[in-house]
């Protein structure tokens, strides 16, 4: 199919240098990277280049740099104010050279490769350390690797692996491809073999990498000097096998020496040459790849032949070749190049349209706060010429505002990070851990990494890319006719329809009773107990047993007794526990793959029989060690099928009477529920399932490496158990949201590519007959997300009719699945949400009016990860609960889980992350590529939730993010 071409309502203005800044002048064949700024923001780094020509224009070989021309100087912009600064780092730098490639690790800048005046530059890594006063080191790497090269690239991909592609050594063309293990010390470079459609031997192409770790590569100049018009795509599988996949749909053109940034999940690519002297049409020179899934998927290009300033601009923008692009939130800055033997020392910034991540102008604008300061002078002129000065002078008015609450909020604690922030404005700890660490953050030159190799808790990393999983809610909104925009009360308005709660006495949405089981609700009031039980990993190395180490603490100790128990190298250094999935349990020696034997005669036609048979094994649960699973597709059809008929026969909002446990999020880490099993009760004939119910709020799927396990298991115990064990439906039950954040790729990777997809539509199928809502003896209610905007009785959410579509349940369904309380109890109303706009955030004198009206007492939801497994809000009227321990591997948070007594009073349970080596083990172990480094560094990578910052809902910091 060929590429559209439309009007993206793309800003576009050249960005003025002030003559009195240190500015990296005219070149080409330089570098462009984008690094954190320590305490918040971030800088892009020009490196090198050619200041000088020779020959009448870009005719795609080297004679077209006079060599002498070629620089070692580094110039710093940093993006907040706009002022370019030169570099004079310190220590063994580089050599002059032009068209090497770089690529940002952590707060570093890592270059390699090149050509210089003396011919090929040294195929050594250098690294410009940029924490503190800047310097250079040279890396040492044991062996072999891709040796010199030029016009070839350099990704940091999965925040683990270096990867070089491509390039010429001085003879021709390459196609190879090279890696390197930033977690493995002595480093070492690796040649790859990928399987699948491995692109031909090219120089000049250009690559990014998206967030999630997938490396695109497209165009470039191949063996026969012709340009290319493809693109690829390289993904490393948990079981450490990469790939190449040909992107799909057809290129708008050939192209080389063209450059490509990622501004959400949509690769912006301009300018290029065709050879021969000849440059890429102008109305084809700024296209867009879409590789988000959806209508909206495969290539545009930008018509820039219109007229107006902003696609004059464009079209200057992009008519270039050997220049550089870096993405830094919304905006695209194109900096240099070369033009009809013209060196170009300019600078381009274009702003995405609002509409691309599903935001109003007025959004867009706020979110621009947070990259730019709005009231910079370097930036007003900028303003000014894009057609936004306006909207920022609006926006400028309601900042300091902002920023004040947002001040209050972090109380005493001037360190915290920002960690609610959807944008790149953060504060605290620098994005990255040591280069060691499975972070791969920064290079340890001269300096170990952690002691057992664990990442810091990486809170401002966690809050910069939380915003990926918005923007993708966002757009599903949008593609789904959901009109998020609008006012929170334009919902009800000109209906004179009244919502009512059902009374206590009603039976809407109550399971069937069972005989001799009635009584009457308690009389006593909803309460918070003063003590929660915590167990965490015993000092003899196991999770369980003797040695765990469980107490009763006071609610009021939870300000630092996450940090406490969590410290790294406290509880000793236990054996590690089969896989690196957080929460594993003592394996099972006698069980291959952890796995127990199945006796089918047990049960020969129940498929839940067999899941619950292998996988509901608290104490000696361990991951399969092929990665293989118990299930093929036609088990899996059939599972959905006997779960989907018990959803079908509940209402969607259900009621459900006390006793009862409350889970929060489990995101695939399907030990961590082994070990809440294993601690306080499992749902069995041997546990306590026939005196206690069992509430999951949503989010079973995506970020962990076992999705398949948690949520078959979950749907088995429901097939089993449908009186007792109630599934809620999540913002990841979602097939638009967990095509991208792992259950997919999971599903493909362990039962292959036909029936891996196949299980994933079916389980997504399923999903949307999930209720939404519980009502606990008619005073607690449950959901995933949230009231939000729209939802002020429990009767509109029953009155959804299932299969819900997010087109069919509308800002209703978005509000109950994504919505989040504000920052603390001092922000009330409705306010925009960070993790992205479109969203919102709800104050506790929301939460107050809703249970007034309902007759409840309080609100118990999932959703966001906090880092004690539960927090307060609205005076204890709201309770977040999340499950899942040391969240994406970098949060080192503890998980929850709520018990509801007869007598209404609410138990917090926790868990507490084992040690790091219990999760990864030591260096170089046999399953640390599939289970280890290799997912946490994965996850990293997937947009999380960050853990809450705010109060503790007494009007007090927390002591989770100190």
């Amino acid at each position: 199919m060929a590429p559209s071409t439309r009007d993206t309502g793309m800003r576009c203005a050249e960005f003025h240098i002030d003559p009195r800044d240190d500015d990296p002048g005219p070149r080409c064949g330089h570098t462009l990277t984008c690094v954190p700024v320590e305490g918040g923001g971030e800088r892009l780094i020009v490196f090198g280049g050619a200041t000088a020509l020779e020959g009448d224009g870009p005719n795609g070989s080297s004679s077209g740099i006079r060599l002498a021309g070629a620089t070692s100087d580094a110039h710093s912009f940093d993006v907040r104010s706009g002022v370019w600064s030169k570099l004079d780092a310190s220590g063994e730098g580089p050599s002059p050279r032009a068209a090497h490639s770089a690529a940002a690790v952590g707060n570093m800048v890592v270059v390699q490769g090149g050509i210089g005046p003396a011919g090929l530059a040294s195929e050594d890594l250098h690294v410009l350390d940029l924490q503190g006063t800047p310097r250079w080191h040279r890396v040492v790497v044991r062996g072999p690797g891709p040796g010199q090269r030029y016009a070839h690239v350099i990704s940091f991909v999965a925040q683990r692996f270096l990867v070089v592609h491509g390039g010429n050594d001085g003879t021709k063309p390459l196609g190879d491809s090279w890696c390197l293990d930033t977690t493995n010390k002595p480093y070492e470079w690796v040649a790859m073999n990928p399987s699948g459609d491995v692109p031909p031997p090219r120089m000049y192409a250009a690559a990014a990498p998206r967030a999630d770790g997938l490396l695109l590569l497209c165009g470039g100049r191949g063996v026969d000097s012709t340009p290319l018009s493809d693109a690829f795509g390289l993904a490393r599988h948990r079981d450490g096998r990469w790939e190449w996949a040909a992107a799909p749909g057809e290129a708008p053109t050939a192209r080389y020496q063209h450059a490509v940034s990622f501004v959400g999940t949509r690769l912006h690519v301009s300018g290029g040459a065709l050879g021969g002297g000849s440059m890429v049409d102008d109305a084809l020179s700024l296209a867009v790849l879409n590789t988000s899934a959806g209508q909206n998927a495969g290539w545009s290009v930008t018509d820039t032949r219109s007229t107006g300033s902003a696609k004059d601009a464009a079209a200057s923008a992009s008519r270039r070749c050997r220049h550089t692009t870096a993405g830094v939130g919304p905006l695209v800055f194109v900096c240099g190049g070369l033009r009809g033997g013209i060196l170009l020392g300019d600078m381009f910034v274009s702003e995405e349209s609002p509409t691309e991540a599903g935001m109003t102008r007025a959004e867009a604008t706020i979110a621009l706060g947070e990259v730019i300061d709005l009231a910079a002078p370097a930036w007003q002129r900028w303003l000014r010429d894009a057609g936004l000065a306006e909207e920022a002078s609006k926006a400028l008015k309601d900042l300091p505002a902002t920023r004040l609450e947002a001040d209050e909020s972090d109380g005493v604690n001037a360190n915290a990070s920002s960690v609610r922030s959807g944008g790149v404005k953060t504060r605290g700890a620098a994005v990255g851990g040591a280069f060691g660490t499975p972070q791969g953050g920064s290079f340890a030159v001269g300096t170990p990494g952690s002691s057992d190799g664990s990442p810091d808790n990486n809170l401002n990393q966690l809050s910069k890319l939380s915003s990926a999983e918005a923007q993708a809610a966002v757009a599903l909104a949008h593609r789904s006719n959901v009109d998020i925009e609008s006012s929170p009360d334009s919902s009800q308005r000109g209906s004179a329809k009244k919502y009512v709660t059902p009374s206590p006495g009603s039976g809407a949405g109550r399971r069937k009773s069972i005989p001799g089981s009635a009584r009457p609700p308690p009389s006593s009031d909803v309460r918070l107990h003063h003590r929660a039980v915590v167990v965490a990993a015993g000092l003899d190395g196991h999770a369980t047993g003797l040695g765990s180490l469980v107490r009763q603490l006071s609610i009021d100790q939870f300000e630092s007794e996450s940090k406490r128990i969590g410290a790294p190298g406290e509880l000793g250094t236990p054996a590690r526990m089969g896989g690196g999935d957080p929460g594993l349990m003592t394996p099972n020696a006698r069980a291959p793959g952890g796995y127990s034997a199945y006796d089918p005669s047990l049960d020969r036609d129940a498929v839940h029989k067999k899941v619950i048979n292998l996988l509901l094994l608290p104490r000696t649960w361990e991951p399969p060690i092929d990665r293989g699973f118990i299930l093929n597709a036609p088990e899996i059809d059939e599972l959905c099928a006997a779960a989907e008929a018990k959803f079908k026969q509940e209402s969607t909002v259900l009621k459900i009477r006390a006793p009862v446990k409350i889970f929060g999020d489990l995101h695939g880490q399907f030990g961590d529920l082994m070990r809440l099993f294993a601690e306080y009760g499992s749902p069995s004939t041997v546990g306590d399932i026939a005196y206690i119910d069992y509430l999951f709020l949503g989010d079973y799927v995506d970020r962990g490496a076992f999705s398949l396990e948690t949520i078959s298991l979950l749907l088995a115990l429901k097939v089993e158990y449908p009186d007792s064990v109630h599934l809620l439906r999540g913002n990841h039950e979602e097939a638009d949201i967990n095509a991208l954040f792992g259950f997919r790729t999971e599903c493909i990777d362990r039962l292959g590519e036909t029936a891996g997809i196949t299980a994933w539509q079916r389980f997504n199928d399923m999903f949307q007959w999930l209720p939404l809502a519980a009502v606990i003896e008619d005073r607690v209610a449950c959901m995933h997300g949230g009231i939000g905007r729209s939802v002020t009785h429990i009767s509109q959410i029953e009155e959804l009719e299932r299969p819900l579509t997010m087109e069919s349940g509308g800002m209703l369904l978005m509000d109950v699945l994504w919505s989040d309380p504000t920052e603390s109890d001092k922000v009330e109303g409705l306010r925009p949400n960070a993790r992205g706009p479109g969203l919102v955030t709800f104050g506790p004198d929301r939460v107050r009016k809703f249970c007034e009206d309902n007759d409840l007492q309080m609100i118990i939801r999932a959703h966001e990860c906090v880092m004690d497994g539960f927090e307060r809000f609205a005076q204890g009227q709201l309770i977040t609960v999340f499950s899942a321990t040391n969240y994406c591997g970098t949060a080192n948070n503890a998980g929850a889980i709520l018990v509801l007594g007869r007598d209404l009073t609410l138990y917090p349970k926790l868990i507490h992350p084992l040690p790091p080596s219990a999760l990864y083990g030591s260096a170089g172990s046999i399953d640390e590529d599939m289970d280890g480094p290799w997912q946490m560094g994965l996850n990293k990578e997937r947009p999380p939730t960050p853990p809450r910052g705010r109060g503790d809902g007494r009007g007090r910091p927390t002591g989770a993010v100190a």
